[in-house]
């Protein structure tokens, strides 16, 4: 292998598991969840706020056939792409607990930095969109009582102060565990009262247009970002930092967790799509429930349940910054709530929130940027990566035809990759015309 205990996040700092396997020192738990937590943990994280975004992102630029083939085929991609990260959890009698820490410990220092910039950059990104989804939610809320409701940047600004307090009071992955329940049971709230809404509406709705509109050019690089969009969906990029909290056998365990995200999860998220393309046709907003008919209370009910569900489910996207810095901030002798950790974690959590706030306030159009994200970031993460480090580890014991099937899922990545960020950057390049700093969209 090129690389060393001197690429992991707390090189000289190892631990001995008592199954023989070393671990890299952390702040967070590991080895503590059942994968049933675990698995519940990515069904509640991936129904969350994006949901009511994707049926204008996924499915408009693509159409029926398209749209759910293109939903099946990406779907299962991703779950076998994660299955296959998920098997290279323990490498050479060691446990990687960061995806990073497992491409320096293949392919040596220079990986290593690649993959902390593009889990960072997408982890980053993905934390400003949940601000924003979960400030127009408040904004949806407080537009229904009053015909002059507040500019969106307080709502960005109080979304990001209460994201702030649970990761400070709530540190890790495994202590969201009490926190499940709830989440689960404001998800399914929303989603049926969703789902009861779309399907009165397009019941209701007579001239829906499923038609994919625009020249040639632009149908094929809207149809790429589509496809971002699907995958930004479908996973994270971050399968060996939620793994590192599932119980022994690890790797069993997290693949059972697979399993549901990609069956009882995926039927949430992707129920949601297609139900709110099928309501309102190609003219369906990049905010779900904008589009909503019905009595205020259920907006209401749908706009605040989403929002307090996002609590939770950002947070899971958000951990391995948290787990950086408190790593190394904090005392690894001390608990995570003496004064010292306390202390450290405010400043952390803190800079963290304080600049996704900012940032998100002065550019509040984050839905351009989810396909971007899926693009030159998650690609690789999902599919690149994983094969890269197959055939670097097996070698030529893996077999010819082995070699052969991941080189043509680096090859058909690597290209994918390019395509569809050359389409994102196509979209935020010609809306840059209705961008404004600060805009109260």
């Amino acid at each position: 292998m090129a690389g060393s205990s001197m690429d992991t996040e707390a090189a000289g700092h190892e631990l001995k598991h008592g199954s023989g396997y070393s671990i890299p020192a952390t702040a967070h738990a590991v080895d503590t969840d059942s994968w049933q937590q675990v698995g519940l943990l990515m069904v509640i994280g991936f129904n969350c706020a994006y949901v009511l975004s994707f049926s204008n992102l996924m499915m408009v630029p693509l159409g029926w056939a398209w749209g759910v083939a293109c939903l099946l085929l990406v779907g299962a991609a991703a779950w076998y792409a994660n299955w296959l990260l998920a098997g290279l959890h323990f490498v050479d009698g060691q446990r990687f607990i960061r995806y990073r820490d497992l491409m320096g410990f293949v392919f040596g220092r220079n990986m290593y930095y690649i993959t902390w910039f593009l889990q960072f950059t997408t982890l980053l990104l993905c934390n400003m969109g949940f601000i924003l989804l979960g400030a127009r939610a408040l904004k949806a809320i407080n537009t229904e009582f009053t015909h002059t409701p507040a500019r969106l940047q307080w709502f960005i600004t109080a979304t990001g102060f209460v994201y702030f307090a649970f990761a400070y009071f709530v540190p890790t992955i495994s202590a969201m565990r009490n926190w499940l329940a709830t989440s689960a049971v404001l998800t399914l709230a929303y989603d049926v009262a969703l789902l009861a809404i779309l399907i009165r509406d397009g019941k209701s709705n007579k001239q829906k247009d499923y038609n994919v509109h625009g020249t040639q050019a632009e149908k094929v690089f809207n149809a790429l970002g589509a496809v971002a969009a699907i995958l930004v969906c479908n996973t994270s990029g971050l399968l060996p930092e939620i793994q590192s909290t599932v119980r022994e056998p690890a790797v069993r365990g997290m693949r059972r967790a697979l399993l549901l995200q990609y069956t009882a999860g995926a039927a949430g998220y992707y129920g949601i799509s297609v139900a709110g393309y099928w309501a309102y046709g190609s003219a369906v907003s990049e905010y779900l429930p904008n589009e909503l008919g019905g009595p205020r209370w259920a907006a209401v009910l749908i706009n605040a349940t989403s929002f307090l569900q996002s609590i939770v489910s950002q947070h899971l996207f958000t951990v391995p910054i948290h787990e950086a810095m408190d790593t190394r901030l904090q005392r690894l002798d001390e608990g995570m709530f003496s004064r010292y950790n306390l202390t450290r974690r405010l400043c952390a959590r803190g800079l963290v929130f304080g600049f996704n706030v900012f940032v998100t306030a002065l550019f509040p159009f984050m839905g351009d940027f989810v396909n971007l994200v899926g693009s030159f970031a998650l690609v690789p993460l999902t599919f690149t990566f994983p094969s890269m480090a197959i055939l670097k580890i097996k070698g030529k014991s893996g077999g010819r035809c082995n070699r052969l099937w991941h080189w043509g899922i680096i090859v058909f990545s690597s290209v994918l990759c390019v395509a569809t960020t050359a389409a994102a950057v196509r979209l935020i390049f010609n809306n840059a015309r209705i961008y404004h700093f600060f805009a109260d969209m």
